[in-house]
């Protein structure tokens, strides 16, 4: 008899992979013993009776084969029936804060500790600069994890440093909610959902903004308008853009860069859009308002720093376009006036119409330069995305070494358990 030892949460060796996990419904014919789950994430496994006579280095090849043959004996020849649906290891729910001691307590209170789909659910708020209690109110609700600037930074910084430490704590999927209790949490189920059965990388939480309370004429307006404007930039079918309450998987997290200090929530759904990322809208509910809110703190004020986000994006997304199109529209313009001044130069004897000579010219001008502006801004873009490639992939390899690293140190100190249990 041979023994194998392997981890129940890595891909098994070569002669279990047809498994497809079957090992309990094979304990009864090939000798393997029953087990629950546990803790521990090793676990010690009979694996296959063999001749003695074949168990060693010269017949080497004849025992996988005679553990292959038992093996397939013992599952039969469906192994399908064994399949089940995997879980997702790991969700993090963030909560970006500044000064919000009195209400993420209850905000907290109601967040979930275990959704369908995840082995393990964890919390990380993301203190910004507060000046009060926030970052203590987070420990005595026993967050998982805190991230804590030294200076407020603004919405969109800390939410991309939260983003940074959920994938470095090995979030699968991360889903973002606010420390004002504005979302309900039982609808995080309906976020993480559509990442779960592979229908999207970014899920956005619809509120029903018609039919809130506390939200004035104005607001509803404006959240309608801004909407329609991130849907035509960023060709994805998001019903209500301004929605903090989300849920991003990691490879979606990874991808996402913000250049706004303002928000957040525009920018990477034009993101997503540009970069044909899988976004839908699912419809969630909303909290009594517990605080005015901070970013609408003023309709012009909103309108403009919406307005500005907007334009950023699709200038850094779509250079050429954003440039190169007005140049074009200038050029004819300038143009039409050129050939209004040849006509009448030529009907008229000379006489007069100068105007459309300067306007003309100056028109010309300025579309050429828009159009070589939009050229030149296109290759900067090209290059902008070869580093964001690059970047991506270097985030990736920090982190599977990261992960290598922490599966080499524990297994060296499992093989040192074992080595003194064994001498013991």
């Amino acid at each position: 008899m041979f023994l194998c030892r392997f981890r129940a949460d890595r891909p098994p060796p070569a002669i279990f992979s047809p498994l497809k996990n079957p090992l309990s419904a094979a304990r009864s014919q090939v000798n393997l013993p029953s087990h629950s789950p546990s803790s521990d994430p090793i676990h010690t496994i009979q694996a296959v009776t063999v001749p003695s006579s074949l168990a060693n280095e010269q017949n080497i090849d004849a025992t996988i084969e005679t553990a292959e043959q038992l093996v397939e004996q013992a599952i039969g020849s469906d192994p399908s029936q064994f399949e089940s649906k995997p879980k997702l290891n790991k969700l993090i729910i963030q909560i970006p804060c500044f000064n919000e001691a009195e209400t993420l307590g209850i905000t907290l209170e109601e967040l979930p500790r275990s959704i369908d789909g995840f082995e393990n659910v964890q919390w990380l708020v993301i203190d910004d600069g507060s000046t009060d209690q926030t970052a203590s109110v987070a420990r005595g609700y026993g967050v998982d994890h805190i991230v804590q600037l030294p200076k407020n930074q603004g919405l969109a910084r800390a939410f991309l440093a939260g983003i940074d430490e959920a994938v470095r704590q090995g979030a699968d999927v991360i889903v973002n909610t606010d420390a004002d209790n504005q979302y309900c949490a039982g609808d995080i189920q309906k976020l993480v959902d559509p990442i779960v059965n592979g229908q999207a990388e970014m899920v956005i939480g619809e509120r029903p903004i018609s039919t809130t309370p506390h939200f004035s004429r104005a607001k509803k307006v404006l959240q309608r308008v801004g909407s329609w404007v991130v849907r035509t930039v960023s060709k994805a079918d998001v019903e209500d853009a301004p929605s903090g309450f989300r849920a991003i998987s990691r490879a979606t997290a990874m991808r996402l860069n913000v250049f706004s200090d303002y928000t957040y929530t525009l920018e990477t759904i034009i993101q997503a859009g540009q970069k044909n990322m899988a976004v839908k809208s699912v419809p969630i509910r909303t909290n009594p308002d517990l605080r005015p809110s901070r970013l609408f703190k003023s309709i012009p004020g909103y309108v403009g720093r919406s307005a500005m986000t907007i334009i950023r994006i699709f200038m850094t997304y779509r250079p050429f376009h954003f440039f190169a199109v007005p140049g074009l529209a200038c050029c004819l313009v300038g143009g039409f006036l050129y050939v209004r001044f040849l006509y009448f130069l030529i009907t008229a004897a000379g006489v007069g119409h100068i105007q459309s000579l300067i306007l003309g010219s100056m028109c010309l001008g300025v579309g050429i330069a828009g159009i070589v502006v939009g050229f030149i801004a296109d290759l900067i873009s090209v290059n902008r995305k070869l580093l964001e490639k690059v970047d991506c992939n270097v985030r990736e390899l920090s982190e599977n070494v990261r992960q290598q690293q922490a599966q080499i140190s524990e297994f060296m100190n499992e093989n040192a358990a074992s080595a003194d249990e064994v001498s013991g």
